[in-house]
């Protein structure tokens, strides 16, 4: 246990030798991943909350609640008080396994509020305090090394400042809202970042008729009932007109990158998917606790396989609901004489039928039938109607789907 449970003292106490101190906002040197502690100049009996800034943390996110209700900003400052231990100089111990100096240089320019880049130690930023301190030390086992810092801290404390804790079960840094396990300060503060920018609702497609004459701003020249268009520098070769039909249909793409177009039925599973990997966290967070009784984390393959297994948990957790904030679900079509995103389709190919449904990327899953839109298969039947023939070239040749039936 160290004796004052400063910055230079925890990486001791770990086996780790820093660097530092620098001080938080001027440049320092660090050429990879590794960890880093925020100090304070010296010990305060209370945390130097700038109200002003919590105000203004309030009006920037009007969804913030504390304890399922609106706080005023003394309330709201008066909890993060509550979380403050006199003794100690730490306030934040974090760890990357990219770059140190981006990871600090994100902390010291984050504001209250947003959800990047540094959203997991923005209660620094409600602190009015100058000179404070950052140490770090390079290592490739960044998250082991984090863990056995905030392990070191929590042995450090005064058992009588940790008994008047707002949440004295968990014993972290006045910044440090959650363990390495994943278990969060019961802080009571909900929704205190800005949820992500909505995606804009757009149809998938729009079906644009062009009538003869200037078509998408090009200068065109009419003969007969079709359109010739020309760019402003002709071409070095003349080439003969081309005879467009009296109307030309244009369809144009007009979907955001990063929108998600689901079914009813991929919206369904995609939450279901949520809801089980989000009941699998408690496991892990219990295997993970488990696994650091037995002692040494270098050495520790329970350690490493549970972390490894929160990494990979944790990761797909937030695709998954990276992809249910940027769902726009597609109604099934009302049109069952063309093919579109929902329908389900029976097509035959050399004499055997199967029944295939088009959905988005996402969705995707052709041993069930499901078959996304911007695949070879599915760009082929799009568009089609019920008889017509649809052909997928693919490396052995030619593939000819028959639609049989649309609905």
């Amino acid at each position: 246990m160290t004796r004052d449970g400063g910055a230079a003292e925890l990486f001791r106490a770990v086996g780790l030798r820093p660097d530092g101190p620098a001080i938080l906002g001027r440049p320092f040197r660090a050429s990879g991943g590794g960890v880093y502690v925020i100090e304070l100049p010296a010990p305060l009996p209370a945390a130097p909350i700038e109200i002003t800034r919590v105000g203004k943390w309030l009006e920037r996110v009007p969804a913030l609640t504390l304890d399922g209700v609106r706080p005023t900003s003394k309330q709201l400052a008066t909890r993060l008080n509550a979380f403050w231990l006199p003794s100690r100089t730490v306030l934040y111990i974090g760890s990357t396994p990219n770059s140190i100096v981006g990871r600090v240089a994100g902390l010291e320019r984050h504001v209250l509020g947003d959800r990047r880049p540094h959203s997991s130690s923005q209660w620094l930023k409600a602190l009015s305090v100058s000179g404070l301190k950052v140490w770090w030390a390079e290592t490739p086992a960044a998250e082991e090394y984090e863990d056995a810092l905030l392990t070191a801290f929590a042995e450090s404390a005064p058992p009588e400042e940790v008994a008047r804790l707002h949440d004295p079960a968990r014993i972290l840094p006045f910044a440090n809202l959650r363990t390495t396990a994943g278990e969060a300060k019961a802080h009571g503060i909900a929704r205190s970042v800005l949820p992500e920018e909505p995606v804009a609702v757009m149809p998938p497609a729009r079906r644009v008729d062009v009538a003869p004459g200037d078509a998408d701003g090009a200068r065109a020249e009419t003969r007969g009932t079709g359109t010739l268009r020309r760019t402003g520098r002709p071409p070095a070769t003349p080439r003969p007109a081309v005879r467009r039909p009296a109307t030309t249909t244009v369809l144009r793409t007009t979907r955001p990158a990063d929108q998600v177009l689901l079914s009813a039925e991929g919206l369904t599973r995609l939450r279901g998917e949520h809801e089980e990997l989000v009941a699998r966290r408690p496991g892990v967070v219990s295997r993970i606790r488990a696994a650091k009784e037995l002692g040494d984390l270098k050495e520790n393959s329970d350690y490493h396989a549970a972390r490894e297994e929160q990494g990979f948990l944790e990761g797909r957790i937030q695709a998954v609901e990276a992809q249910l904030r940027a769902a726009v679900v597609v109604d099934a079509p009302s049109d069952s004489t063309r093919v579109s995103m929902g329908s389900h389709v029976t097509v035959e190919v050399d004499g055997e039928e199967s029944r295939l449904t088009i959905v988005g990327t996402t969705e995707s899953k052709p041993a069930a039938g499901r078959i996304s839109q911007d695949s070879p298969v599915g760009r082929a039947l799009v568009g089609k109607n019920a008889g017509d023939e649809a052909v997928v070239r693919t490396p052995g040749g030619e593939v000819r789907y028959r639609i049989v039936a649309i609905d």
